[in-house]
């Protein structure tokens, strides 16, 4: 009788393996297989990565050999490599590019995870291991960046909890879980509410004023959205402030302006006012069990400002110039208005609008005279020159590199003599599947573990793109964005330390965004504008008449801007300075404590409270981050202006060594003070934004 050949198994004829579980090659040109990753694989993905993390805790809780620097703290350094490599990938694209299928998966894997990682952190077996460390951190013989990592673990696992009994810590765990699935609900909705909502403007009458830079892009928005031959405003920053700036029709303006400040505030499923309302008693109650009197003080001992007071005394101090300065901006836009035949006053909707008037009249300067000179391909150009001449970077772009949605670049980072130091991706258009804002971040973080590993460093934007076949070209506003946020990306990139723990941008909140707003510095230099804004169609630069006229413009209105930013830092404090944890109404809240500030009528925070993502994300009780850092980056920038030259290269070396390339190898106060020698002085802040002589 002939064997017949055996029929294939259900198992062996199972799918392709799973892309996300496979040791992707860390060098450094090795990307993600984006191409190969489908939302089927993260499920699989994440369940494996979580045993193998586990696993590997437990193997290191289990070592019968007494702890050491290197069974312990260089075991957890290389532990959750997987589930870190899974969750880089998944946390970026629900971010940048998110699907319904993803959507679902975060909303399933966001409390299991926060589950997995806070279980780990509370493991007691680890922490007797860390605390022994501790205590005989004066005779490991560690150098100044072991005894730096070494001091974070142990400070976090007590801030985790480390310390609290197995009921607290219970607690401690569901309250993660909890908020892991009260923050994610809280993105979709604001993603939700910006997604519904386009105004189509369906002739000139609608487009009064609007120059045609803002028309190209409406334009470009529309047959996006499947409305050919009309135009559409959205609420994408850049395309909802255009509008606001420009448009001439009042009406307009306010349906505009209301549905921009509603997000997150509609009724509804994407209602998130009782979702910030459980979240801020959590926080509190998370402080309260570690001892803490509020979230506040919890959360700022951990940080520079050390102190709520401490934050209170800068915020109060900017906060009274800054109304008085914007108490006569209002004067002056009024009167411009009453010139112009109008005389309803200055509602919200009307500021940025008659702002641009007056700063057009008092100095010849019309903010759309810029744009042409500005194109998003030479503000990245200018970007990467400032790198390249600060810390000797050059950029080379992979045409054919892999990426996750066909908007990416992407480009090889390289030393001027070759050396690799890592890969940048920039992602710019707003598209439906993003997140409004813009942001820096990683899909694998530099260290020295395993070898030389290089980062894979992601800029996400939300330009309006340009119409089709036209480039796209930004507003000034939009070009800072990019310095800024590129800023970030270098803080990853030129990071050079051994742990993945203490990598690139893990700084104290209020120390990380010191290299960001440091690098907007650079793009007004008249070095960078004159070799980089040039006329799209003609190539010509930007006029020195023009320039002038920006460099004499560089603080109008910036009252306005300072009371935007600081209401909104200091509601952010206020809501999570609630001692009894109590629930909260949350948008009377946001009414009682802007009125207890004196918020003027005619400004709205920068952000209000339901679509206010940072402060539900890792900026909670730390919006005030932003100036404390720009106290820090006006005086930075100042040791450039002491040398007599942007591009000192002495002090370039300093500000690369000791603060872009440190990652949290130092206490920032001391990296600060390595780079600077002295303390910063908020009287800098104040005179960068024309608040004081």
């Amino acid at each position: 009788m002939t064997k017949q050949p055996k029929t294939p198994s259900r198992k062996s004829a199972a799918a392709p393996a799973n892309p996300l579980l496979k040791r992707w090659k860390t060098g450094p040109l090795d990307l993600p297989p984006f191409g190969a990753i489908r939302p089927a694989h993260f499920a699989p993905a994440f369940r494996a990565g979580m045993r193998a993390h586990r696993a590997e805790i437990e193997a290191i809780a289990r070592d019968p050999r007494k702890p050491g620097f290197a069974n312990t703290i260089v075991a957890l350094e290389k532990s959750g490599r997987l589930l870190a490599q899974v969750g880089g990938v998944f946390w970026n694209l629900v971010g940048a590019d998110a699907s319904p299928e993803l959507q679902a998966l975060e909303r399933d894997f966001a409390p299991k995870l926060a589950a997995h990682y806070t279980k780990l952190s509370l493991d007691p077996r680890i922490f007797a291991r860390i605390e022994q460390l501790w205590e005989r951190r004066d005779s490991l013989g560690l150098d100044a960046e072991r005894r730096r990592v070494l001091e974070r673990h142990y400070v976090e696992l007590v801030r985790s909890g480390a310390k609290l009994g197995k009921a607290q810590k219970q607690r401690v765990g569901e309250i993660a879980e909890r908020l892991a699935t009260l923050s994610a609900a809280f993105m979709q909705n604001v993603l939700k509410d910006e997604q519904d909502w386009r105004m189509i403007l369906d002739d000139e009458a609608d487009l009064a004023g609007l120059p045609e830079s803002l028309r190209a892009a409406a334009r470009r928005a529309a047959q996006d959205a499947g409305h050919p031959g009309k135009w559409a405003i959205t609420l994408a920053r850049s395309s909802v402030e255009g509008f606001l700036t420009f448009s001439a029709r009042r009406d307009l303006r306010e349906r505009a302006f209301n549905a921009w400040i509603a997000r997150g505030a509609n009724g509804g499923a994407s209602d998130n006012t009782a979702i910030l309302a459980e979240v801020v008693a959590l926080r509190g109650e998370h402080a309260r069990l570690l001892g803490y009197p509020t979230y506040a003080a919890y959360n700022l001992d951990d940080a520079m400002a050390r102190t709520p007071q401490a934050v209170d005394d800068l915020l109060s101090r900017v906060w009274k110039v800054a109304v008085e300065r914007a108490g006569a901006e209002r004067d002056a836009l009024a009167a411009e208005a009453r010139k112009a035949g109008d005389i309803a006053g200055i509602a919200p909707w009307d500021w940025r609008y008659w702002a641009e008037k007056v700063r057009k009249s008092a100095y010849d300067f019309d903010q759309a005279a810029l744009r042409p000179y500005l194109s998003l391909d030479a503000m990245i150009a200018a970007a990467f020159d400032v790198a390249g001449r600060l810390f000797g970077l050059k950029f080379r772009e992979l045409k054919d590199a892999p990426r996750y949605h066909a908007d990416v670049r992407v480009w090889q980072v390289t030393t001027r003599a070759g050396a690799p130091v890592g890969v940048f991706l920039g992602d710019y258009f707003a598209r439906p599947s993003k997140r409004s804002g813009a942001w820096m971040s990683r899909f694998r973080s530099q260290h020295r573990l395993a070898g030389d590993v290089t980062p894979i460093i992601v800029n996400v934007m939300n330009f309006a793109r340009g119409a089709e076949g036209e480039p796209t070209l930004l507003s000034f506003d939009d070009a800072r964005t990019l310095f800024h946020e590129f800023g970030h990306a270098l803080h990853g990139l030129l990071s050079d330390v051994t742990f993945p723990s203490i990598s690139g941008t893990a700084v104290a909140r209020d120390f990380v965004e010191l290299p960001s707003q440091l690098y907007e510095h650079w793009l007004s230099t008249p070095q960078v504008l004159r070799a980089f804004a040039r006329h799209h169609e003609t190539g010509e630069p930007m006029p020195e008449t023009l320039l002038k006229k920006l460099e004499a413009a560089r603080n109008f209105n910036q009252g306005f801007a300072t009371v935007e930013f600081t209401a909104s830092a200091l509601v952010d404090m206020k809501l999570y300075a609630q001692p009894d944890g109590a629930a909260i109404d949350t948008l009377a809240f946001e009414a009682q404590a802007l009125a207890e500030i004196g918020m003027p009528a005619e400004i709205v925070m920068r952000y209000r409270l339901p679509h206010f993502m940072h402060i539900v994300g890792g900026y909670a009780a730390g919006y005030y981050s932003y100036m404390w850092s720009e106290v820090m980056d006006a005086d930075a920038f100042a040791a450039f202006e002491e040398a007599g030259d942007p591009f000192d290269r002495r002090t370039a070396r300093r500000l690369k060594q000791f603060i872009y390339a440190a990652g949290n190898s130092r206490d920032p106060a001391e990296a600060w003070l390595k780079f600077r020698g002295r303390p910063p002085s908020v009287e800098g802040m104040l005179k960068k934004r024309g608040l004081a002589a």
